[in-house]
């Protein structure tokens, strides 16, 4: 109970061997990727989209990554200082990124949201509520939620040692990661449908993991890595579901084909706009390397 369960100093070592000195401006795509800081107790969102204001967020890939996989109970805390190219210096206290976000789907909505507003060249045609327009692809790391391990007569009876720890889980931090990510999707489908572009929102979630597959714990054996393998490849093969606006249930789609039929088709999609952004630009095959697709891939 004292102390988080890893001390990380592994993780962080092969992090910043990977990453080196490679800063958030250097990243061949644009990402975002949420994080909350524990002194000031507000998220703190490392975007591609923000660096000029504030520049303090141009930190380390290294430190951005150890920061927002510091999962509470699991792993420390981390705390880096960051130098903008104004010379001052800015201090961060960091943690897991999913305790604000844990679907981030709405955080990387509003980053392009702000570029429209901003009028970014690359988002020209878009208006800032025009989700219709935008390609969503929003993939869920798993949960055991068919399980249905608790209920309330079990929740009863616990204090604040069994909502930590119950049963080799934490339901306290697990019910508020679960319906935050929850909440996420179905604001978005409740958007799309509504906009009659539901077709552009892809969901990718299995609820039906159980055991090791499903703990962040003991993970790491080569028999639950492949696992998890044969599991993400199973879930390519099942049908493509949506969130029951009546219900808030996740259910296949009536001739929606599979995730992997949906993940091909936003492929083409992609690959044609691509295409038609390369022939209208002035420089041709060389706008590749800058154009972006007036969509958005999570």
């Amino acid at each position: 109970m004292a102390g988080p369960k890893y001390g990380g100093e592994y993780l962080h070592r092969v992090v910043r061997q990977k990453l080196g000195e490679i800063r958030l401006h250097e990243t061949l795509t644009n990402v975002v990727i949420p994080t909350f800081d524990i002194k000031s107790m507000q998220p703190i969102i490392f975007s591609s989209y923000q660096l000029k204001k504030p520049p303090c967020l141009n930190a380390r890939l290294s430190d951005i990554s150890i920061s927002t996989s510091a999962a509470p109970t699991y792993l420390p805390g981390h705390h880096f200082k960051n130098q903008d190219s104004e010379g001052n210096v800015h201090e961060f206290n960091l943690i897991d990124g999913g305790v604000s976000a844990n679907n981030p789907t709405l955080v990387a909505l509003n980053q392009v949201t702000k570029q429209v507003i901003n009028e970014d060249p690359d988002f020209f045609l878009i208006k800032p509520m025009d989700y219709g327009r935008f390609l969503i692809i929003s993939l869920g790391t798993g949960t055991a939620k068919n399980e249905q391990k608790f209920n309330a007569k079990m929740a009863a009876k616990w204090g604040l040692l069994d909502w930590l720890t119950q049963g080799g889980s934490t339901p306290l931090i697990d019910v508020f990661s679960q319906s935050s990510a929850d909440l996420v999707d179905f604001h978005l489908a409740t958007v799309t449908q509504a906009l009659h572009s539901q077709d552009n929102y892809l969901r990718i979630q299995d609820d039906s993991l159980t055991g090791a597959v499903s703990s962040v714990d003991d993970i790491s054996t080569k028999a639950n890595l492949e696992k998890l393998s044969r599991t993400g490849e199973e879930l390519l093969k099942k049908p493509v579901s949506r969130a029951n606006l009546e219900t808030g249930l996740f259910e296949p789609v009536q001739n929606g084909g599979t995730n992997e039929d949906a993940l091909k088709k936003f492929a083409k999609i992609l690959s044609q706009e691509r295409r038609l952004r390369e022939m209208r630009s002035p420089h041709g095959a060389n706008a590749v390397k800058t154009a972006r697709p007036d969509s958005l891939s999570i």
